[in-house]
């Protein structure tokens, strides 16, 4: 399905489980807390909500369904943008929690890891002398030891079991080998296009957050694809709007929002969600181009609908 000339898809990712509640004041992780980020990341220009869970007393990274459900329905019974689920969890979880809440809610997308990695934050260990919770500190130091596991059996385990709603899948690729593998699955006959890609730049283990990096990675997915796929890029950190200014211009769309970076500028905390949505939805405005509605989003990725999901 051919992209509408100039219309750029904003996802705001609200959360996510890397970034920790001492590291800012602004991260959500209350039911409340998320709801009211979302809403406001909605209405600033995001079309697509990627959502993750909390643990509401300590701001730990959950993937019980119990956890989902509060916001879920809160947010979609107020405001129309996609509602995307992650399948990504926490880099400790097996893939079998991580699809809970996807199995469970039946959403319009998900997130799909394309492959293992050294997904690692342990450098930011060193910035805080002291932590608001307990388990934040292992948490983040830690992660020197992690690997982000998404292996073959796991992706067609996750496939499998997901197949049934009709989600559509945000095919996450953190390096060139991922979409190789991401290929290698459809030929397998897991996935069918037209698909979505992310291209995630610029996490320790991944590929590097570098304007070469994303061409390479474009031009990969145009030789394996051919045209009939979208894609969008994450900028982590510092990268996060230089990126997203750059994919804008390349006819793709740009994820934002505070699970990949917690800075409005270089040096400044975000205030919200919202506020990194607002800006990106300027640069991209300026450049020429015009930010997709939900309903523009949804004819562009091909989606099922608001209306044939389980929350």
């Amino acid at each position: 399905m051919a992209k509408k000339k100039n219309k750029v898809i904003i996802t705001c990712a609200v959360t996510g489980a890397i970034h920790t509640p001492t590291m800012s004041d602004a991260l959500p992780y209350t039911y409340d807390d998320i709801t009211h980020q979302a809403l406001e990341a909605a209405e600033a220009g995001a079309s697509i909500l990627h959502l993750h869970a909390r643990n509401q007393k300590d701001g730990s990274p959950s993937v019980d369904p119990d956890d989902f459900k509060p916001f879920l329905q809160r947010i979609k019974q107020s405001c129309d943008s996609v509602l995307n689920i992650s399948t990504g969890g926490s880099l400790t979880m097996t893939i079998q929690d991580r699809i809970k809440p996807a199995n469970t809610f039946s959403p319009e997308m998900c997130s799909m890891n394309m492959g293992s990695l050294n997904f690692s934050f342990h450098p930011l260990a060193k910035r805080y002398d002291e932590w608001k919770f307990d388990w934040e500190k292992d948490y983040v130091a830690n992660s020197d030891g992690n690997i982000f596991r998404n292996t073959f059996k796991d992706i067609k385990e996750a496939a499998d079991t997901l197949a049934p709603h009709n989600i559509k899948f945000e095919h996450e690729c953190y390096d060139v080998g991922h979409l190789y593998n991401l290929k290698f699955c459809m030929d397998i006959g897991l996935f069918k296009q037209p698909i979505f890609l992310q291209f995630v730049l610029g996490i320790l283990g991944g590929i590097g957050a570098e304007i070469d990096n994303l061409v390479f990675m474009k031009r990969t997915a145009d030789r394996l694809f051919g045209s009939d796929y979208q894609w969008s890029v994450i900028g982590a950190g510092a990268a996060q709007m230089p990126m997203a200014s750059t994919a804008s211009q390349l006819g793709g769309n740009v994820r934002v929002g505070l699970e990949d970076s917690l800075f409005i500028t270089r040096g400044e905390l975000a205030k919200s969600n919202a506020e990194q949505v607002r800006r990106v939805r300027r640069i991209i405005e300026d450049l020429g181009c015009e930010v997709a509605t939900p309903d523009e989003a949804r004819e562009m990725l091909d989606l099922k609908g608001a209306d044939r999901v389980a929350f």
